[in-house]
């Protein structure tokens, strides 16, 4: 009962380590990752990381390839030589664009590769794929209300079947509102649930998001499923006479 109980809390919050070098981007992914719902582990060179596995195998490793100490090549290479991390799922990191550099990490062992600059929402969506392929995430599912869809996995929206093109903020409100479609929030409660409580936002931004979103998800005559409620907030609602 233990070992099942064990199993699930790592399906229910899977931890990823970092092994990244450069400070501002480090804290930049243990931001984002941890406001997804992953734990987070670190480590600033490819010794480090080793002895952070050794330690607690985490479920997937982020791994820089240009490291001090020891490169993301030799760390990847070693841990596919030990049998208990020979399954360990590894995406490289890397500011190497060419196609070669992309086929080596895959040969020495890497099963991604993301070539840096990249997009925060990129990373999430490869790292959430690995794990489901690997069996240690179940799949997040889709959000629905009235004729709204959200496939929480593939990162797409549709309105009646229709595709909708959300910025990163949109997206994460409507996710937000979809998860507790019909309940009032004030600004206030919604800065911290989207932007989270330690970055500074102006509540008034709130509003800017809100008539993005509505613009991006209601098309001509359809129903403005975005409801403001007066000196209450916003909800996600269907029904104009129940909010009033």
């Amino acid at each position: 009962m233990a070992m099942m109980a064990e199993n699930y809390a790592s399906l229910a919050k899977p931890t990823v380590l970092i092994v990244e070098d450069e400070a501002p981007l480090l804290t930049l992914l243990r931001y984002n990752l941890e406001k997804q719902g992953f734990r987070v582990d670190e480590a600033a060179d490819g010794q480090e990381a080793l002895l952070r596995v050794a330690e607690a195998r985490p479920d997937i490793m982020l791994l820089d390839w240009m490291l001090p100490a020891l490169s993301g090549i030799e760390v990847c290479r070693q841990l596919r030589r030990r049998a208990e991390t020979r399954d360990l799922p590894i995406i490289m990191v890397t500011a190497r664009t060419e196609d070669q550099d992309a086929v080596r990490a895959l040969d020495i062992g890497a099963d991604d590769y993301i070539a840096k600059p990249f997009a925060i929402e990129h990373v999430i969506a490869r790292i959430r794929a690995l794990l489901r392929r690997s069996g240690r995430v179940a799949s997040k599912g889709t959000l629905a209300y009235a004729d709204l869809a959200m496939d929480q996995d593939a990162h797409r929206v549709t309105r009646a079947g229709r595709p909708l093109h959300l910025g990163p903020t949109e997206y994460r409100l409507l996710e937000f509102f979809l998860q507790h479609p019909g309940r009032v929030f004030a600004r206030e409660q919604l800065l911290d649930a989207v932007w989270g409580r330690d970055i500074h936002v102006e509540p008034r931004t709130v509003d800017v998001h809100i008539r993005r979103l509505r613009k991006a998800i209601n098309q001509g005559d359809e129903i403005d499923l975005i409801r403001t409620v007066r000196s209450a907030g916003y909800a996600l609602d269907s029904d104009p006479d129940r909010l009033g």
